[in-house]
């Protein structure tokens, strides 16, 4: 690549480039393996560790993506979030005998350090199957993976930390493709990640008050990181139809067409 002969401003160009390769690089990790389903949603512990869900398999992995532990799942777990020592998944079942939109939401809670599962408890309130998944001062907030075409505005349910219902709230931004799929708040900001054709994210201030809507993929997961920014879950099938998740890092998701 370098040869003696270069000017300095032509080696200069190289370096630059050289280096703008190894940041970009070093803004990716991807996690460990390969699974049946596609990745749902990721989160960040205070340690850098990395916890990914891939619908019906669970995987904490290290801020390299070095796989630490993993365990089979039941479809389908969505989008999860971490509270010190505790990995919370957004979990819905299809009802007996009910169609694809009946669904049972639940809230399953996993030990971080071995995955085992401490606790699950029905939210229930959550009719159409719950998608996204975060915890804001001890509370849980979460979202219908699934509403009707005709519906202007998605609805948040607050829970308490023992899965208890409080309210609900509802997000003025019109109907969006199978609900809301991720979820993040950070620096007093709501972020939510939308399945579409392009697949759209939403933005909200600290009282969930709907600011705007663009063209942004955070649908299979956003996690805000300790030191600041986030992670932004991304996925492909391989040639043999197996799920490869990783992460990329950004300060925060860039609209690239709005509409308030």
């Amino acid at each position: 690549m370098f040869t003696r002969h270069m000017s300095p401003a032509v080696l200069l160009i190289c370096l630059c480039c050289l280096f703008s390769l190894l940041a970009a690089a070093s803004q990716e990790v991807y996690c460990s393996g390969t699974y049946d389903g596609h990745l749902q949603g990721v989160a960040v512990d205070e340690e850098g560790d990395i916890y990914w869900c891939f619908t019906v398999a669970l995987v904490k992995t290290d801020a390299t993506g070095k796989l630490l532990k993993q365990v089979d799942v039941p479809t389908h777990h969505g989008d999860l979030w971490v509270e010190k020592d505790t990995v919370y998944v957004a979990v819905n079942h299809r009802a007996p005998g009910g169609n694809f939109a009946q669904r049972q939401s639940w809230i399953y809670a996993y030990k971080a350090e071995d995955l085992s599962l401490q606790w699950k408890r029905e939210i229930p309130e959550v009719t159409q199957g719950v998608g996204g998944l975060t915890m804001r001062d001890g509370h849980f907030f979460v979202a219908s993976g699934r509403l009707l075409k005709s519906c202007d505005e998605n609805i948040i349910y607050e829970y308490d930390a023992d899965a208890s219902f409080i309210k609900q709230h509802a997000l003025k931004s019109g109907s969006t493709y199978l609900g809301i799929q991720t979820i993040a708040y950070a620096d007093g900001t709501w972020w939510f990640g939308c399945y579409g054709k392009p697949p759209e994210a939403l933005r909200a201030d600290a009282h969930l008050t709907f600011k705007e809507r663009f063209d942004y993929d955070c649908s299979m997961g956003i996690s805000p990181l300790p030191q600041g920014g986030f992670y932004i879950g991304r996925c492909k099938q391989n040639t043999e139809r197996k799920n490869v998740g990783w992460v990329i890092k950004t300060d925060q998701p860039k609209a690239e067409s709005i509409s308030e």
